[in-house]
């Protein structure tokens, strides 16, 4: 879907992971799990716990949507990513955590697809393009993003709109890089995405260098206070 047969650093290679043996349901990070990542970005990044929160959620949810918003945007295929239903590992040094499916994950589909015909167990047919979105946003955020996002709150002081905020982004920008969306296509998609999510209200659409779109984010993911700053092509802090 990005135009590459290259294997993305943060997913499991065929994003289904059938040999779940050294890998361990998300879930755990609504938990003290949650405190592994943590640590590990603050490593990574040499940041203070708050900045270093904000860098690791803002590299989970890109990772995590990114299936998500594909195979909605693409095929209206949504396979529903709960905490029970995805698997991570920090084995790979490259990314920050590496994400994948488990064997068991529901995908939920319309009627008019022709899995919808199949009978098949792990298949969840919706009766609309609006309760298929219901059921992207239960998954994703209600029932996966929210519990780690208290899980975050409980250990480190951290609003939840900068967070959501790098949500909004990574959602917009799968999209965006997508080689089977096309760019006339891209606006409304981002905005049936965003609003059943309700993040809408923090990026904007803005023309990119060369014309393109690009994601002009309304609050700061905490780069630029790294030892050695980062300002973000789409950084708030350009605008201020």
């Amino acid at each position: 879907m990005f135009g590459t047969s290259t294997a993305l650093p943060g997913l499991a290679p065929d994003l289904v992971v059938h040999d779940t043996s050294r890998w361990t349901p998300t879930a755990a990070l609504a938990g003290p799990e949650v405190e592994k990542l943590l640590e590990i970005s603050q490593r990574r990044w040499q940041a203070q716990p708050h900045v270093a929160a904000a860098l690791a959620w803002k590299a989970y949810t890109y990772w995590l949507a990114l299936p998500v918003v594909l195979g909605w945007a693409a095929a209206r295929r949504v396979p529903l990513l709960t905490g029970a239903h995805s698997l991570m590992h920090f084995d790979d040094p490259r990314p920050l955590v590496t994400l994948g499916m488990h064997p068991d994950v529901t995908v939920a589909v319309l009627p008019s697809d022709p899995l919808a015909l199949r009978g098949l167990p792990n298949v969840r047919v919706v009766p609309d393009e609006a309760a298929l979105l219901t059921e992207l946003r239960r998954s994703l955020l209600d029932e996966h993003l929210t519990p780690m996002l208290d899980a975050i709150q409980s250990r480190v002081r951290l609003g939840a709109r900068p967070l959501l905020g790098s949500l909004a982004s990574g959602v917009a920008y799968a999209v965006l890089r997508s080689a089977d969306v096309t760019a006339g296509s891209s606006v409304e998609k981002i905005g049936a995405l965003l609003g059943v999510l309700g993040v809408a209200d923090l990026i904007e659409l803005v023309p990119g260098r060369t014309g393109e779109l690009d994601v002009q984010r309304k609050t700061c993911c905490l780069a630029f206070t790294l030892p050695t700053p980062k300002v973000c092509v789409g950084c708030c802090i350009k605008q201020s």
